[in-house]
């Protein structure tokens, strides 16, 4: 990463000290819309306040649904000092230790700075056959070590991922990330009623359906970054706009939600910044902590 010039003295002085993290989701949250998924992108503007306000000792970390593959080149644009990939089975305490291959490994460091939180992927086979038997036609798949065996073509949500199509029969062993499922409008009501207890449920954006760990969310990785850079969660401020970052933003001592966050969002944060499109989070950094704006 290229580090921008450090924070002017004076507006040092201007920061609020009772704040010393700031927690963000990246789709709908900091980075700007798109028609595809992979065009999504960071502004300048973003990018420079959030390195601003790291540059004056505010710490920064991401919580992302992302695997990897797809947030790593987004995260390396920040000055990151934890990151928590999908939905909290990656965490990264130590970013700077970090690379792809590490992360993408399955192979955990003896320092202990990289976090998996899953469940086996026999576990998650036995559950995949079952929902598809259950409920023919599902598309449903395994996420792990940033490869996606699914029953179906995932290039049609995303360009980019490696996938490897399977009938749950030939998964690898390991430890898996998440279930994925794209369930058609009249699978919805039954497909609740399927899931196993061993299992929690979130819904992204509306469409997938992601079955994880219990302990792996957001909500419990911002506890463990808290607890990794001795920062109490009264402290810290997090942005986020989906239903599964709601427990996350009412667990930190701030949650801001941007303007175009789903309305149970908005209902339960403390503060609402203008939209990811207008660049909300760094708007919201500037004006609590009276950073001037960069001029491009």
């Amino acid at each position: 990463m290229t580090q921008l010039s450090p924070t002017p003295s004076g507006e040092r002085e201007r920061l609020d000290r009772s704040l010393r993290l700031v927690v963000a989701d990246l789709d709908g949250t900091l980075m700007h819309d798109a028609p595809t998924f992979e065009e999504r992108y960071l502004t300048r503007h973003s990018i420079d306040t959030v390195w601003r306000m790291h540059d004056a000792g505010v710490r920064f970390a991401v919580a992302t649904a992302r695997p990897v593959s797809t947030g790593y080149d987004v995260i390396d644009k920040l000055p990151v000092d934890a990151c928590i990939y999908l939905n909290g089975a990656l965490i990264d305490t130590n970013p700077s230790a970090s690379d792809v291959d590490m992360l993408t490994s399955g192979v955990l460091p003896d320092d202990g700075h990289l976090l998996k939180i899953g469940f086996s992927s026999r576990r998650a086979c036995e559950v995949c056959r079952y929902l598809v038997h259950e409920l023919p036609g599902l598309k449903i798949g395994i996420v792990m070590d940033d490869v996606r065996y699914t029953n179906f073509d995932v290039s049609v949500y995303w360009k980019t991922q490696t996938f490897v199509i399977t009938d749950f029969t030939d998964v690898p062993d390991g430890v898996a990330d998440k279930i994925i499922i794209f369930p058609d409008p009249h699978q919805w009501s039954v497909l609740g009623g399927l899931v196993p207890d061993d299992f929690s449920v979130s819904i992204s954006e509306g469409s997938m359906w992601m079955l994880m760990n219990p302990l792996a969310n957001k909500e419990r990785s911002l506890e463990t970054i808290c607890t990794s850079m001795h920062i109490p969660l009264s402290q810290t401020v997090a942005f986020g706009d989906d239903l599964i970052d709601i427990a996350m933003m009412r667990r930190s001592g701030t949650g801001v939600a941007v303007s175009n966050a789903n309305p149970d969002v908005l209902a339960i944060a403390d503060d609402i910044c203008p939209s990811n499109n207008d660049d909300g989070v760094a708007q919201w950094i500037e004006g609590h902590w009276g950073l001037n704006k960069t001029v491009a």
